[in-house]
């Protein structure tokens, strides 16, 4: 299948990641304008804490759908997932200080009897706990020293995304069809990270048996 790929000239495309991290920061900058001029409604914390939150998810799929998008349909955005990952990193960060700062008051008893109370938090303090080393980590540096290592690491990026739709479908006791839709694409795109290992060995396997002469031992011992 052939690979499509936005049409930016080689010199441009530094460019237009560095034009994605400003298009990507404009929500959380533009709300924290409505919330500091008084127009985020009645309880203006929750609204801009709870406007982090889905962002977060936003890019947290966007990210996780990189892959997917290229083998799949052939498009081939590999350049823009870095990005996307450190934006779901610093709007997670983002929601969390909104929380602990201006919903809490920096009173750990009052986060700790929270968790407690609400599980769901737990689950969310987990996911960007682990989005941290991924963040650190996301540079040509650590890519080099860690090796194959790095690529481990970064399979956190799935568990990272169950702890997120945990806390996301938890936090609500209904969900609407927003809901629904971001948690139903987080489970597709885990499924399909379980799966395509599983797809890839198959293939090796059948392109393995198909290379056998049908008389050589190999061939003998499968039938």
């Amino acid at each position: 299948m052939a690979e499509l790929s936005l049409a930016i000239p080689k010199r441009w495309q530094p460019a237009s990641v560095w034009l994605l991290y400003v298009a990507g920061l404009l929500p959380a900058a533009w709300t924290f304008y409505l919330g500091a001029t008084d127009q985020l409604g009645a309880d203006p914390v929750k609204t801009f804490e709870l406007f982090l939150g889905i962002w977060t998810i936003r890019f947290l799929i966007a990210t996780l759908a990189v892959s997917p998008a290229r083998e799949l349909f052939g498009w081939n955005y590999l350049r823009y997932r870095r990005a996307l990952g450190l934006l779901t990193f610093y709007y997670a960060l983002m929601h969390f200080t909104v929380y602990m700062v201006l919903d809490q008051a920096m009173d750990i008893q009052a986060v700790i009897n929270d968790v407690l109370k609400r599980p769901f938090i737990m689950f969310g303090m987990a996911a960007l706990a682990m989005l941290v080393p991924l963040a650190v980590t996301s540079n040509n540096f650590s890519i080099r020293r860690l090796g194959a290592n790095w690529n481990r690491l970064h399979r956190l990026a799935y568990i990272i995304a169950a702890c997120g739709a945990l806390h996301f479908a938890l936090s609500t006791k209904i969900l609407d069809l927003e809901q629904y839709i971001y948690v139903g694409l987080m489970i597709a795109l885990i499924l399909y990270r379980s799966w395509r290992p599983i797809a890839r060995s198959r293939k090796k396997a059948q392109g393995g048996s198909r290379g056998r002469p049908v008389g050589s031992p190999a061939s003998r011992q499968s039938v």
